[in-house]
């Protein structure tokens, strides 16, 4: 955990790193729960933060907590700093999935964090966990369509993996506890995505990042970990979109047009979605169009 005195240090390391232009910068407090730390360090951090604010050299302040951390002393100082986003590691909205897996919250903690944080006006991230002790796939949607009713702006979606060192290593070791294989974490990833965009909810992650640090050497035990884990979940959704397209062999040739947002996902995570075309088509070619949005596609036979 940086020292205040280094927040600073760190803050202009990386402002030069940007462009000049359209550039979106906010500074973000992660890796841990902010608002549990002492409230006389917090204070510092932020109002660090908020002078970057205030001078026009950042755009918004961020950080992440748990729910049982949120309270009226809380959000009264996430206001005087003008913090922008609080995200909640709500994990699971499912009591049973809670428990098992020895949260330490309820799903009661995350409504009343969440309405507190909306009231303030601060915009509402939620992150969930799928793959827990006792989690299942009807309870990966119920938690999605619980983070649609609270009316969370964005979400972030990590499989649980297995960390050396924690409760959850000797539950494995002691096999009462299986994880997630990599096929049924992209696909119950998938259908937790649909029912988040569908409600309205942007999905700004999904999957861990090996420069995050929460990974060091060999502190993954088991779990569906991999680099690209959203272009595994987006390989699947596309396929899904695709597949009107995989029931012919009347036409030779196939070309389609998709956003250049959307391009790689489109063609999938080892060429996947190409290569399942190409038993349809002697020839498949993907093209970027700009005026084309989200996974609106064109497609031309001949």
């Amino acid at each position: 955990m940086p020292q205040p005195a280094e927040v600073s240090e760190i803050i202009e390391k990386h402002l030069v790193s940007f462009p000049k232009r359209h550039k979106v910068v906010e500074i973000g407090f992660f890796g841990g729960n902010f608002t549990g730390i002492d409230i006389h360090l917090q204070e510092e951090y932020l109002a660090t933060a908020c002078a970057y604010l205030k001078e026009g050299k950042i755009n918004g302040i961020r950080l992440s907590t748990r729910p049982d951390y949120i309270n009226p002393q809380v959000i009264k100082l996430l206001k005087k700093y003008r913090v922008g986003t609080v995200e909640l590691g709500a994990q699971s909205m499912v009591e049973e999935v809670l428990l098992a897996s020895h949260r330490g919250h309820t799903a009661e903690d995350t409504i009343k964090a969440s309405g507190m944080i909306k009231d303030a006006h601060i915009r509402l991230g939620l992150q969930m966990m799928i793959g827990l002790p006792g989690d299942h796939a009807e309870y990966d949607l119920e938690t999605a369509r619980a983070f649609v009713e609270l009316e969370a702006s964005d979400a972030r979606i990590y499989p649980t993996l297995v960390i050396k060192g924690t409760a959850l290593e000797k539950m494995y070791l002691d096999e009462k506890y299986s994880p997630l294989s990599m096929e049924e974490a992209a696909e119950r990833s998938s259908a937790v995505f649909r029912i988040l965009e569908g409600g309205g909810v942007k999905v700004i992650k999904m999957g861990l990042h090996p420069s995050e640090g929460f990974l060091v050497g060999d502190d993954l035990v088991a779990g569906p970990f991999h680099e690209a884990f959203r272009e595994l979940v987006m390989t699947k959704i596309w396929a899904a979109e695709l597949k009107p397209l995989m029931n012919t062999t009347d036409h030779r040739h196939l070309e389609i047009e998709v956003s250049p947002k959307q391009f790689n996902f489109a063609i999938g995570h080892a060429a996947k979605n190409k290569k399942e075309l190409l038993k349809y088509y002697n020839t498949v070619v993907f093209y970027r169009n700009e005026d084309l949005k989200n996974r609106e596609y064109h497609a031309h036979t001949h």
